[in-house]
């Protein structure tokens, strides 16, 4: 297999998840589809020599860093711009999404995935104990790339993960597991 195919491959496997936590960290569709193309050229133009092995935490890496640039351009345009721009409390991305369905609470209760309810949960989270469960638990991460990725200790991930989970147990009980 050659070290082109092998790339697509990583990245095709990656792509859906990375944009779940960018949604989850910007809350714009538009703007977290636009961290993770970023991410995706980046990783292929600088870092496809790399052994594939290493993908994963520079991925994770790069996208975290997009993350918060993302971020630190959002503050400093709210606080250029922010009086030209009404924000309400409804500005709910997904709620304006096509598809949406309003619906009645018992059907709202009944519609309501365990899947769903994690994801509310994961929002939650305090942004590191976020990142370090996502990348442990969804992503696979070890410790050590883990905390590659967030710029931390070893140690750090594992009680950002460790509160995570206790704080994510408390709210959906048997629904996490470690």
């Amino acid at each position: 297999m050659t070290h082109a195919v092998e790339l697509n491959q990583f990245l095709a496997g990656v792509e859906k998840r990375a944009y779940a936590i960018a949604v989850m960290s910007v809350k714009n569709p538009e703007d977290a589809l636009d961290i993770v193309q970023d991410v995706m050229m980046t990783l292929a133009s600088k870092y496809a020599a790399k052994p594939s092995t290493e993908w994963p935490p520079i991925f994770y890496r790069i996208l975290r860093n997009r993350i918060t640039d993302h971020h630190r351009l959002s503050v400093r345009h709210r606080r250029w711009f922010g009086w030209l721009t009404p924000h309400t409390e409804e500005d709910n991305p997904l709620e304006n999404s096509p598809g949406h369905r309003q619906y009645e609470p018992e059907q709202k209760h009944r519609a309501v995935s365990n899947g769903v309810r994690l994801v509310e949960a994961i929002e939650q989270l305090p942004a590191r104990q976020r990142e370090a469960f996502v990348f442990r638990a969804w992503e696979g991460l070890d410790v050590k790339g883990t905390a590659r990725v967030m710029g931390c200790s070893e140690g750090s991930v594992k009680t950002h993960y460790s509160r995570a989970v206790k704080s994510l147990r408390a709210q959906l009980g048997d629904l996490v597991y470690d």
